[in-house]
């Protein structure tokens, strides 16, 4: 059958002949992401893989709403929020019963927020009473970091505390993880990459313009575990960087660019993978990540190396 043009890169369900049985045609469908392959041929990419249809065994297609994700048990959530936070350590920080409230001269909003997961030990009003008289001492906004729709999303919520819409990077954070690797490919155009456990002087240019402030360099050099991934073309020079800190059973991935004129030719790829690769050898078996809602290129890259949402987190700030 004709498949409409407009659904190719709609999720659809496909339904198609796949032999016969006693002289009658069997059919099956396959749920996924709709792309062309040529004239003759469709490519469903499933969740268990790409499936690949001839056009002459189509018998319906049509589109299908996302699946819902499904949601991460609050105590899987607790967990993986504390490690990410030990993989990207602030210059400053102080317990709250199991709140955590940190600060770094205003560099990235998560290294600036009070990580709200657990009970603080005072109510909330005084809690957070506290996360504002921290912010003041250091110099920073009162900001909270809370999983969305948790309790204590909701108690922040309850006492007039609101989305940060003026946080520039977006205030609404998926947490996307995958399995690691087992090994990553070349990187293409005859590039390597290079892992080592102390950033060279490029690597700090690319990721914060220069030599990096007291904040900046506890944040991306302060964990243990940790490798500066650089990508570098025949004559050495820096054409991409990935941040790798491997925390328990997971390996963080953070600081992944690649410089404008090396883009779309699979080096981000190659980074990530590499970095995922990485962690497996030291005792990883997930990769975890954090990107923001509103990073639609960067949610496509991670989508098509089969990285899923976990939870998300996001950002509240007092009232004005």
């Amino acid at each position: 059958m004709e498949i409409p043009d407009e659904l190719v890169g709609a999720r659809v369900v496909v339904r198609h002949r796949v032999g016969e049985r006693e002289g009658r045609p069997l059919y099956t469908d396959a749920v996924g992401e709709l792309a062309a392959e040529g004239a003759d041929a469709v490519v469903v990419r499933t969740r268990r893989g790409p499936v690949r249809v001839e056009r002459s065994a189509v018998v319906a297609v049509r589109a299908v709403p996302p699946p819902r994700p499904r949601r991460a048990p609050l105590a899987a959530v607790v967990r993986l929020e504390g490690l990410c936070a030990d993989a990207w350590p602030a210059l400053v920080e102080r317990r709250l019963g199991e709140w955590r409230l940190r600060a770094a001269g205003g560099y990235t909003g998560r290294a600036n927020a009070a990580l709200a997961i657990g009970d603080p030990g005072l109510p909330i009003p005084a809690a957070l009473e506290e996360v504002r008289r921290f912010a003041r001492e250091h110099g920073v906004p009162p900001r909270v970091h809370v999983p969305v729709d948790s309790p204590w999303d909701r108690a922040v919520a309850t006492e007039g505390w609101g989305l940060d819409v003026g946080h520039a990077r977006g205030a609404e954070v998926s947490v996307l993880v995958a399995p690691v690797p087992e090994a990553a490919p070349e990187p293409p155009d005859g590039a390597r990459i290079e892992l080592p456990d102390r950033p060279a002087a490029d690597w700090w240019r690319l990721a914060v313009g220069g030599p990096p402030t007291p904040a900046q360099e506890r944040v991306l050099a302060g964990a243990a575990n940790t490798a500066f991934g650089a990508l570098r073309d025949r004559d050495g020079a820096l054409l991409g960087q990935v941040r790798a800190t491997v925390v328990d059973d997971h390996v963080h991935i953070s600081v992944l660019e690649v410089v404008p004129a090396a883009r779309r030719r699979g080096h981000a790829t190659a980074l990530l993978t590499t970095a995922g690769a990485w962690g497996r050898e030291r005792g990883a078996r997930w990769a975890v990540l954090q990107v923001a809602l509103k990073n639609d290129g960067a949610r496509a890259l991670y989508d098509r190396l089969g990285y899923v949402e976990h939870h998300r987190y996001r950002y509240l700030v007092p009232p004005a």
